[in-house]
């Protein structure tokens, strides 16, 4: 039996995109398909019952739930009178995107931010070393500011943050208004 006579061709369409587009996310083919799988499933999936639908090997499908598990993007249940492990993604999209969010932050900004700081701690000798050292505070302070404005994001209620989102260019013309009446350019507001 293949994918095709398991999954319906959207569902097949849905997760057959997200595992080409995991090697551009930074995940695999195969733990992209898992996702997909989970995420679009009206219940939990044991192991087999993934390695069956998608038609890859139990260890593939087993080194692919720990990935997910390690991202906190599966969450492993038990049924009752049943000895296996049942694997789901998270029903509210939201928590999907703060959790990933949160795991990509930890993950790859974090270091970042770490190594800017101490780039910034050290004493340059040369007018090389000055500029670079400046352009690392450059991206040191857009990333910390991005980070502090994500931070107030998270904390908003998802329907508070869906309206913000919403707004779009509504929030770019009120501060251009503003801008206008203070006589401030858009970059004297930055600093």
């Amino acid at each position: 039996m293949s994918m095709q006579d398991h999954l319906p061709a959207l569902s097949r369409q849905f997760v057959a995109h997200f595992g080409e587009m995991g090697s551009r996310w930074g995940i695999n083919r195969t733990v992209g398909q898992i996702y997909a799988l989970l995420f679009i499933s009206q219940r939990a999936l044991n192991a087999d019952e993934i390695a069956e639908t998608l038609e890859f090997s139990r260890s593939n499908v087993s080194m692919g739930l720990k990935e997910l598990q390690s991202w906190r993007l599966v969450r492993m249940k038990h049924q009752q009178g049943d000895r296996r492990e049942y694997f789901q993604a998270p029903a509210d999209v939201w928590e999907i995107f703060r959790v990933l969010a949160e795991e990509r932050r930890r993950r790859e900004i974090e270091p970042t931010l770490s190594m800017l700081r101490m780039a910034l701690l050290e004493k340059p000798g040369t007018e090389a070393e000055r500029h670079a050292q400046q352009r690392m505070r450059e991206m040191y302070e857009l990333i910390d500011r991005l980070m502090t404005w994500f931070d107030d994001v998270q904390k908003l209620a998802p329907e508070t943050a869906m309206q913000l989102m919403g707004m779009g260019s509504a929030v770019t013309r009120v501060l251009e208004l503003k801008d206008r009446v203070t006589g401030k350019s858009p970059r004297a507001r930055e600093t």
